[in-house]
């Protein structure tokens, strides 16, 4: 099957257009022209992942490979080191990020993961809400088990929860439009935790792995109508967590 038919069924599913202007949705490696064997769903391009595939391939990842623009193809380098073997490999990469948060992937981890129904949108389907009635210990215990964290890392915890807003991956940059009681979101460095406090936001750092994981099994059920293999492959988080005393 032509990349370029693949792309277009993408684009129709979850327009291209929509994504951040400082985003790189789309085609990262690879030509239109390209005759595609067998796609692979995955969060992000690892080496690994690049050993094991066969050539011929195309990979969509959630994270764009090419991000931010490359000055020079290092290739002692991420990710001109990954370029390197995917052009070797002839293996294709797209990449569907802030598109696929605002088609799919939030409301997806909203609903079908957390069960929470949606209120209210903001932000083009980015930010989620919903109304609650949880205890602060029962949320925990939700995100525990949905999730799988290895902890719960919270800013301003309240004991009472009557609304719930979320943005899967890196969201604290949203913080302003946030109306809930608490805000779910990955990635919250110290200065939003401040800056959480100060406003008495509730926020809950559920992980960018963990909440955007579901990435490739989403994708994969979409792919399903068209006549060629698609395969989940399961994206190593970077991060080990290691218990110290």
């Amino acid at each position: 099957m032509k990349l370029q038919k693949i792309y277009d069924f993408l684009d129709t599913i979850s327009p291209f257009k929509l994504q951040e202007a400082w985003d790189n949705s789309g085609l990262n490696v690879g030509s239109f022209g390209k005759e595609i064997e067998k796609i692979y769903c995955c969060l992000d391009v690892d080496g690994d992942l690049l050993d094991s595939l066969e050539p011929g391939s195309l990979i969509i990842t959630h994270h764009p490979l090419i991000f931010g623009g490359i000055e020079a193809l290092d290739i002692d380098r991420y990710p001109a080191n990954l370029i390197e073997k995917m052009i070797k490999k002839d293996i294709a990469h797209i990449a569907m990020h802030t598109n696929f948060d605002k088609t799919h992937l939030n409301r997806y981890v909203f609903e079908q993961i957390l069960g929470f129904k949606i209120d209210t949108t903001f932000d083009d389907g980015y930010i989620l809400q919903a109304r609650v009635d949880l205890s602060k210990e029962s949320l925990f215990a939700l995100l525990d088990d949905k999730l799988h964290l290895d902890q719960i890392k919270t800013v301003n915890p309240k004991e009472h929860i009557s609304s719930i807003a979320m943005v899967t991956g890196s969201g604290a940059s949203m913080m302003d439009e946030i109306t809930a009681d608490c805000f779910l979101t990955g990635d919250l460095k110290y200065h939003d935790a401040m800056k959480a406090m100060s406003q008495n936001l509730m926020m809950i750092d559920i992980g960018h792995f963990e909440s955007e994981s579901f990435f490739g099994e989403i994708l994969a059920s979409e792919l399903k109508v068209l006549p060629i293999l698609a395969i989940i492959t399961h994206s190593k988080n970077p991060f080990v967590t290691f218990g110290c005393k």
